[in-house]
């Protein structure tokens, strides 16, 4: 505790120390938005909404600034024919900011310290078991564990049945993706996965807190709620379970194999890999299948779609819940791949960091050089781009097949005449691209697949549109603001 105090305290000072120095800009370094508020800056403004304030500092000050957000100088960059060089710049590292902000906020120890035997390099070696064959296999697994779950819940009503869409959308979604990872316990577990998304949730919500650096001590009841989170992924819990997926086999295997890991550590490893799983796809499934239920052409379009799929292969669905579709099938669905997209693009907020590991000055081009302190970040925020009326006509509107073009996936997208390497980034870029983006979206896709071929979905009457909630702004896909009444019945 005390060396905890004291790291707290260095990292303070340091802080204050930057915060002075950087009133007096040195020559070369973006323009600033400093704030008036110590330690919070621009923080406010920023949380209100996030890309109203940054388009207003864009309209300001142009494509490249550096705003003061909760003690940290972050430099946007906002024209997309530059990313490539951060994106791809040596000195500019994401590993260390992530790294740093996982120990932080799920309690593990903090990977590639001297003093700890383990590289992240050879953790990230399991991700190949995301990939080929071996997402087959996951894949095909998700598709039976989904298809379970909602037979458990006796879901074939012949009468309408009305239920709060986003709670439907993480209750399967949730469910079926932890024992798709994590494996079946020996009996009926119905309960504890149901505590255990509970307490899921309440952690979920002080994750924005986490991430800024806030120490969990501040926050309630959190740190106790994790405590009992990491609890569910001990050794003695998960040698319990059946039919584990390949790649938290390998995970558990190779923590079990360090003996400077405790148990518990090891644990708060897998509850990180749990939240990278279901932080974003649970909102991801919702936004995809709101979008699609309210509008009816979109909706009859992607149906059509699936019905074809499932007709060609066989299949047609019914009370038992034995749909069987291969990656190819998910594969071929261009017009649904389309919607899931344009969700993406409406609703993703994450923010691209990088931290600059010296000194450094960019060149962006022979007139544009712009220079960083050793610990700053730059930062991506996609989200400008993706509501860019010169990228995406009418950016404001949802289109379904927005992302299609002559019956095939459309990748060309252009800005002043010229075509973006990149358009649409809700899954990061470079060294922060997610690994798990091919099993999140067939996740979403099959998901999507079984609820709209079993079911008539409709938004209940006189319900009101709901929009984003911007306290998860810079951290991926965002939440509604509130939860929509809908229902369903199965589909004659």
């Amino acid at each position: 505790m005390k060396v905890t105090h004291t790291m707290q305290k260095r990292e303070t000072e340091t802080r204050q120390a930057q915060a002075l120095d950087f009133l007096n800009n040195r020559l070369g370094e973006p323009p600033l938005e400093q704030g008036w508020i110590p330690f919070f800056g621009k923080a406010f403004e920023f949380h209100r909404d996030s890309s109203g304030f940054l388009v207003s500092c864009q309209q300001k000050w142009g494509d490249i600034f550096t705003v003061y957000i909760a003690g940290k100088y972050i430099t946007f960059v906002l024209n997309p024919f530059l990313y490539q060089l951060v994106v791809q710049h040596k000195q500019l590292d994401f590993k260390a900011f992530s790294l740093a902000m996982s120990a932080r906020t799920f309690g593990h120890p903090y990977l590639n310290d001297p003093k700890v035997p383990v590289s992240s390099e050879e953790i990230q070696k399991h991700y190949s078991c995301l990939m080929g064959e071996e997402l087959h296999i996951l894949v095909e697994s998700t598709m039976k564990n989904l298809q379970s779950v909602l037979k458990q819940e006796q879901m074939w009503p012949t009468d309408w049945k009305v239920e709060s869409m986003l709670d439907f959308c993480c209750r399967i979604t949730f469910e079926t993706t932890y024992i798709s990872l994590y494996g079946m316990a020996p009996k009926n577990e119905h309960k504890q996965i149901t505590e255990l998304r509970e307490k899921f949730l309440k952690f979920d919500k002080k994750f924005p807190y986490l991430v800024a650096g806030i120490p969990i001590e501040f926050l309630g009841n959190t740190k106790m709620i994790r405590k009992e989170l990491i609890n569910y992924f001990t050794s003695r819990n998960l040698d319990q379970r059946l039919n584990m997926a390949n790649i938290i086999k390998a995970r558990k295997n190779f923590f079990e194999g360090h003996s400077y890991l405790q148990d518990h550590q090891s644990a708060a490893h897998h509850l990180a890999f749990l939240w990278a799983a279901v932080g974003n796809t649970v909102p991801a499934v919702f936004w995809a299948l709101y979008y699609l239920v309210k509008n009816p052409e979109a909706h009859a379009a992607v149906h059509d779609e699936i019905e074809h799929v499932l007709q060609a292969a066989g299949q047609r669905p019914g009370p038992d819940f034995n749909i069987s579709l291969s990656r190819e099938d998910l594969d071929s669905m261009v017009t649904l791949g389309s919607a899931i997209k344009e969700s993406f693009r409406l609703c993703s907020f994450s923010m691209n960091i990088r931290a600059a590991q010296e000194d450094v000055t960019l060149t962006f081009k022979e007139e544009q050089r712009v220079k960083l302190r050793k610990g700053d970040w730059i930062a991506l925020y996609p989200h400008i781009l993706h509501m860019d009326p010169e990228v995406y006509e009418n950016p404001e509107e949802y289109k379904y097949n927005r992302f299609v073009e002559n019956g095939m996936e459309k990748t060309a997208f252009y800005k002043g005449g010229r075509k973006l390497r990149y358009y649409l980034m809700p899954f990061g870029s470079g060294s922060s691209l997610c690994p798990g983006r091919h099993f999140a979206v067939n996740e979403i896709k099959i998901f999507l697949s079984i609820i709209l071929a079993s079911f008539d979905v409709e938004i209940v009457e006189r319900e009101k549109s709901v929009g984003l909630a911007n306290n998860r702004a810079g951290l991926g896909i965002l939440f509604p603001d509130s939860d929509v009444q809908f229902r369903y019945k199965c589909h004659q």
